[in-house]
């Protein structure tokens, strides 16, 4: 108790910090002199080759109210003008659902190359794991093992690097999946491209972030084909890095104030203290906790993709659509004031997103839309 003191009081004294520094001071005058000139330079790629220039400019910001629903396209046109947006597009659960189509084989993959040759999971026996779980795929290996029998090779003591192993091999083995012509992506969102690229709305794809890495992501945005992707505007970690946030305000090549280094240790401290704990209950109360342990180095990584998005897209913030496919994304999108829409998929099917503004199955339909998006009542 005496350390999570410690960490309280200390984030306490950061939160009245005001010490900010100069190259962020730079960045967000410079993000309000652009907004203001639209004829002034910009270091970006311009998507003047590659949007039409049909654009209806409103004037008009985007208020985000996480207790809005969209409202119907058709004979609300009138009341709710489209807006001037942009899209982001997470890739992982929202391009692909990965995990409906080869995460039951990705083990059964890594249980064969480790030689466990005794497990192989059916269809039922990963629903049923699936199920007691949680969806938490530590806890579905030890369930697993704890009822077949742990093999002999692995001492009681070395059983939790045992489960890291195979979740690192099946990762290994999803990854390969998402890249090969075997992973389909969701059903409409080629046309969910198209639609954005004929009404002139500028569309991102975030590769920056996600559990399969930039380069399995981008693998994936090539299934959409050459002609599509020269539509589209690709957000990967060299973009990022190259983006006016990137070099400004991640500090590429400028050293940190004392407060900001001070700030993120005691972020590191605290995240990590939460994670312990809530292993700890979880081992108490047998249950699955689902908790927000994320370290603070990967929501800043997030949060410069999406302000690297935004730029990309020459948009504001708040006029950028991030359509996220998990939780992350969405704590990173509420933390800058971006709207944010769920796509729901096989591995959050049962997860709540109450900071996000809407939840959807699917594209296209009684789903999403780009029409939605327009004329949505945030």
């Amino acid at each position: 108790m005496k350390t999570s003191s410690t960490s309280c009081s200390l984030l306490n004294s950061l939160r009245f910090s005001t010490a900010i520094t100069v190259s962020k001071k730079s960045y967000y005058h410079y993000q309000a002199t652009q907004l203001r000139n639209h004829n002034c330079l910009s270091p970006f790629p311009s998507f003047s080759s590659t949007f039409p220039r049909n654009y209806n400019f409103h004037g008009k910001c985007l208020h985000v109210n996480p207790f809005s629903a969209f409202s119907s396209s058709s004979g609300h046109d009138s009341q709710n003008p489209p807006r001037d947006l942009a899209v982001l597009l997470e890739v992982d659960g929202v391009l692909v659902d990965a995990y409906r189509f080869g995460n039951r084989q990705a083990f059964n993959v890594a249980f064969q190359k480790l030689g466990l040759d005794c497990a192989n999971w059916t269809a039922p026996i990963y629903t049923d794991l699936l199920r007691k779980s949680a969806g938490d795929e530590d806890r579905m290996l030890v369930l697993f093992f704890n009822r077949i029998g742990w093999p002999t090779s692995v001492p009681t003591n070395e059983k939790k690097a045992f489960v890291k192993n195979v979740l690192q091999e099946k990762k290994n083995a999803l990854d390969e999946f998402l890249a090969s012509k075997d992973a389909p992506l969701r059903p409409g969102v080629e046309d969910f491209v198209d639609d954005a690229y004929n009404e002139g709305i500028p569309l991102i794809v975030l590769t920056a972030y996600g559990k399969s890495g930039d380069r399995i992501a981008r693998s994936v945005v090539e299934k959409l084909g050459s002609e599509r992707i020269s539509k589209i505007k690709i957000v990967g970690n060299e973009e990022v890095e190259r983006s006016l946030y990137g070099q400004f305000v991640l500090g590429k090549g400028i050293s940190s104030g004392v407060d900001e280094q001070l700030a993120t240790e005691a972020r590191k401290a605290v995240s990590a203290q939460k994670q312990e704990i809530a292993e700890e209950v979880a081992s108490m109360l047998k249950l699955s906790v689902d908790i927000d342990t994320s370290s603070p180095e990967s929501l800043d990584k997030i949060v410069a993709a999406l302000r690297a998005g935004a730029e990309y897209a020459e948009k504001p913030v708040r006029n950028c659509f991030l359509i996220a496919g998990s939780q992350s994304g969405v704590a990173g999108a509420q933390r800058i004031g971006m709207p944010c829409v769920v796509m729901r998929s096989s591995l959050t099917s049962r997860a709540e997103f109450p900071s996000a503004n809407a939840v959807m199955d699917g594209f296209g339909g009684a789903d999403l839309t780009i029409s939605k998006l327009r004329h949505s009542q945030w």
